[in-house]
């Protein structure tokens, strides 16, 4: 008994050792930044909240539960049976465009947009695994990228929408931070920033609602409901959000990560139509429907934020639930075509164009 309670005393304490000084889990939230939280109407109890009362908080049996399910079910298609080729792009391309907005997708939900002269990675996750070691995650389905990190040119902004591995990567931000201008994070998010190496002056965390100017573009951090963490201990530390971008001419939604909820419509009233949603859809499943939508529900979503049309997004990149890894696409277009919400499937690393209206992406995945 007492060698049982000594190699379990070890095994807690190494456990929080290694996530408390292994760099890519980040930082951890300080009392005097929670007290400057409480301003939030988000923050309460010492910890973001959804405006409705979810996720559900699992018991240590049923967090268990779940991964056994999650690590042991077999999926069949879960992932590609061949690696997804990206559509290939050249630096000076991206270093020399001076043309209208256009995105370049760089599969699940990482995008590098151009618009009014300037470069901005939206969610930039690059890694190989979503998660903080390799071991602990399954790779990426697309191997190779539209342009590789290390030759991206200096970029304006980065906005990131929440915490969680498949959407903030250690590895990516120590290769993107010192070409960097500037970091808009949702509130909390600048500790795991901080804890990179990343200057505070060089950070803007916003709250729900709030929005500001980067050189005539308006960026918004708009609500979503989700959650956050990176490690057991500092669940719901920081918030999760989506975004809204406007130009002069041009106007983005970035949904994040979100269950369907009322505050899509809120959204669509107080800043749409859209010329472009990009809709998370994928890695799903009724146990945890509140904070991932269903493919039914990215649609709907659609309309509600007004949108002229929508990008299916969060699929395609990592295998997180489980479900067919062309499950999300299937059911969100037809969905979409009983809505007539038009829906853009572009391959890794084809460009689109924010406001052309003309639809000539193929039904790729089919290929595969």
């Amino acid at each position: 008994m007492i060698i049982a309670l000594i190699i379990i005393a070890f095994l807690i304490v190494t456990f929080f050792a290694f996530t408390n000084f292994y760099p890519s889990f980040g930082g951890d939230v300080s009392k005097q930044q929670k007290l400057i939280y409480q301003k939030s109407e988000q923050f309460k109890n010492g910890k973001f909240n959804n405006t409705n009362p979810v996720p559900k908080d699992l018991s240590f049996s049923e967090t268990a539960q779940l991964a056994y399910t999650f690590f042991t079910t077999t999926v069949p298609n879960g992932r590609p049976k061949a690696d997804l080729k990206a559509n290939k792009i050249d630096s000076t391309n991206i270093a020399d465009y001076q043309g209208d907005a256009r995105m370049i997708w760089f599969g699940h939900s990482s995008f590098l947009l151009q618009i009014d002269g300037k470069t901005i990675l939206i969610d930039p996750m690059f890694g190989k695994v979503a998660a903080p070691l390799p071991l602990l995650g399954g790779n990426r389905f697309n191997e190779e990228f539209p342009l590789e990190i290390e030759k991206l040119p200096n970029i304006d902004a980065v906005i990131f929408s929440h915490d969680h591995y498949d959407h903030l990567d250690y590895e990516s931000v120590l290769k993107i931070k010192d070409k960097t201008n500037h970091f808009y994070v949702p509130l909390g998010i600048s500790t795991h920033l901080k804890a990179w190496d990343i200057p505070a002056n060089k950070i803007t965390e916003l709250d729900w609602w709030q929005g500001t100017q980067l050189e005539g573009l308006k960026l918004v951090c708009t609500p979503a409901q989700h959650f956050s963490g990176r490690k057991l201990n500092n669940s719901q530390s920081t918030l999760w959000s989506s975004w809204v971008i406007q130009s002069k001419t041009e106007n983005i939604y970035f949904s994040g990560d979100s269950g369907y909820a009322t505050h899509f419509k809120e959204i669509g009233e107080k800043y749409g139509p859209f010329d472009l949603a990009l809709m998370e859809c994928g890695q799903y499943n009724d146990m945890w429907s509140d904070i991932h939508m269903m493919p039914e529900e990215t649609a709907q979503a659609g309309i509600d934020v007004q949108a002229k049309k929508i990008m299916p997004i969060h699929w395609a990149g990592f295998k997180l639930a489980l479900h067919e890894w062309t499950d999300p696409i299937k059911r969100v277009t037809k969905k979409a075509e009983e809505l007539n919400l038009e829906v853009i499937t572009p391959r890794i690393g084809e460009e689109i164009m924010v406001k052309d209206a003309i639809n000539a992406y193929t039904n790729w995945w089919e290929e595969l």
